[in-house]
């Protein structure tokens, strides 16, 4: 049994949606920094997602055994969306935001993906890491821990939504059997 220890980045401190868009994180709050990396399992190994704010939150954790970035830990893409205020993107498209974020499923950006695609691709990057380590340490982006929560508390997508996900916040999980939540959102 994997226990995976879900890290999401530094903040980027964007007012936009922002997915696939490849902007930094900041990671000034070394004192958080060091409270994090004190918290994670010493010496498991560390996966992220091959995005910039992911990558560098991974190195900010001090030396530990590094996986190769993994793409499919990435955000959602959200397409046509990308770096637009939800403002903006509503006075374009009211119904359908309103329906992306109401209705998460197979709802989609324009030129973005569904949330049914996101938690396919988080929850198959998952499996094949099951089993390899004890520990894993994932850093990764709000929507792939929400995706990796939904899964582990057999939660709708309305339900996964409903949680928070701060930046530089721990959620632990395994896939069992039988499954187990440890922390959500925890801050150390």
């Amino acid at each position: 049994m994997t226990r995976f220890w879900l890290v999401r980045h530094g903040p980027t401190h964007a007012k936009t949606m922002v997915g696939w868009t490849d902007l930094p994180a900041d990671l000034s709050d070394t004192a958080a920094l060091q409270r994090l990396s004190t918290h994670l399992p010493a010496g498991a190994p560390v996966i992220s997602s091959d995005l910039s704010r992911a990558i560098a939150t991974a190195d900010a954790l001090g030396p530990r055994p590094r996986l190769p970035h993994d793409p499919a830990l990435r955000e959602i893409h959200f397409g046509k969306w990308e770096t637009r205020s939800f403002a903006e993107i509503e006075a374009e498209s009211p119904d359908l935001i309103r329906a992306f974020w109401d209705q998460p499923g197979e709802v989609r950006p324009p030129g973005g993906e569904s949330w049914n695609e996101v938690t396919a691709r988080t929850w198959s990057a998952l499996d094949r890491l099951r089993g390899t380590a004890p520990d894993i340490i994932v850093v990764a982006h709000f929507g792939p821990i929400l995706a990796a929560l939904q899964r582990a508390e057999d939660l709708n997508a309305e339900q996964a939504f409903a949680h928070r996900i701060d930046n530089l916040s721990v959620t632990c999980l395994t896939y069992g059997p039988p499954p187990r939540v440890f922390a959500i959102n925890h801050r150390p």
